[in-house]
């Protein structure tokens, strides 16, 4: 009786363990694999030495060199993702995004951007969203963000993606070239080639240019390009490592051009390891939560299910009758006579008579 009620209780728990298991892989895995709302404030810093640039002091345009940084800061704006409504409810996020680049000989700031943007909380691409805006320090002005920007999807694929370009403010596709280990972690390499796309610039600033650096021309276009080569998680989709060979030519209607920026941005090395330590904790997490989690739950609570299936299935043990098995003959050992016999009360009735 008490092997099959310890053997319920191991089939009880055993039933619960898969269902566990099943509830990790099918219910909180699919939910892992999301941006949070509650995502950190997170930054990353690119340098670019001996770069050629444009730097613009009391509205003299002039090229220098020297060596630029690029810091990137990214922030949650939950106010704004509590707000999203329609198809962009629980599956998007608003972030705030802002840009600083300096010249770090004399921190004197070369060109800032900020913006807002809605992006899917699975795939980590633009949404279409009305409130969506960019700033690039003269005017804020709308934008219609699509593609990957800051970020891949969960689950990267050895695929071409379509990145977004701010300068040219569309995307152009990003193609896989290879796997790459970077600080320990396996790694897909996707580069992106732009070749004499054209930024567009307000017509006053652009006048300004024209008017300085191309002497002789009345009007013109900056021809921009970028070679833009990511490094991917793919599990988590973050970006371990970027670098972009970028390059800006001021051309004139008379054929005149001046070289506004020539320059090549990597992530530093304190933000390459930063970035791999955050995306190889959120990698151990999802294969948690997705592979070995319910693995170990599912195995067992097989195992229990089945002991405690035996147990409870098994026929109880036949008790031995008192008595049925026969004992020693008398007169078999050497002192079976040596105590005094026992009284037979019908033979000394019959002595009597």
């Amino acid at each position: 009786m008490r092997s099959r009620v310890i053997g319920a209780a191991l089939f009880g728990v055993g039933v619960l363990a898969l269902v566990f298991a099943g509830g990790l892989a099918f219910v909180v895995a699919p939910q892992a694999e999301r941006l949070p709302y509650d995502l950190e404030r997170t930054q990353s810093v690119a340098e670019a030495p001996n770069a050629r640039f444009m730097q613009i002091t009391n509205g003299k345009a002039e090229v220098n060199q020297g060596t630029l940084r690029s810091t990137i800061t990214v922030t949650p704006d939950t106010g704004e993702t509590a707000k999203l409504d329609g198809p962009l409810d629980g599956d998007a996020v608003v972030w705030l995004v802002g840009q600083e680049v300096i010249r770090t000989d004399t921190k004197a700031l070369i060109s800032a951007y900020s913006t807002s943007l809605a992006l899917d909380r699975k795939t980590g691409a633009a949404q279409q969203w009305d409130k969506q805006w960019l700033d690039t320090g003269s005017d804020r002005q709308r934008v219609n963000y699509s593609g990957q920007i800051y970020k891949f999807p969960f689950g990267t694929e050895k695929k071409t993606y379509e990145i977004f370009d701010r300068d040219i403010s569309t995307t152009q596709p990003a193609r896989f070239i290879k796997t790459e280990q970077i600080n320990g972690l396996e790694t897909y390499q996707f580069t992106q080639e732009i070749r004499d796309g054209t930024q567009e610039l307000p017509a006053d600033r652009l006048k300004l240019l024209v008017g300085q650096l191309v002497p002789g021309a009345t009007t013109g276009r900056i021809s921009y390009s970028n070679t833009r080569t990511v490094w991917v998680e793919p599990a988590t989709g973050q970006f371990i490592k970027v670098q972009e060979k970028q390059s800006k030519k001021l051309v004139g209607d008379n054929g005149q051009e001046t070289v506004i920026l020539d320059a090549v941005f990597t992530y530093t090395d304190d933000t390459i390891a930063s970035s791999a330590d955050k995306a190889g904790s959120n990698r151990q997490l999802l294969q948690m939560v997705k592979l070995w989690g319910p693995l170990a739950l599912a195995v067992i609570g097989l195992a229990l299910v089945i002991v405690g299936l035996l147990m409870t299935l098994r026929r109880p043990r036949v008790a031995t009758v008192a008595g049925s098995a026969p004992g020693p003959r008398r007169g078999s050992g050497r002192h079976t006579d040596t105590g005094p016999a026992e009284a037979d009360p019908d033979r000394q009735q019959k002595a009597d008579r």
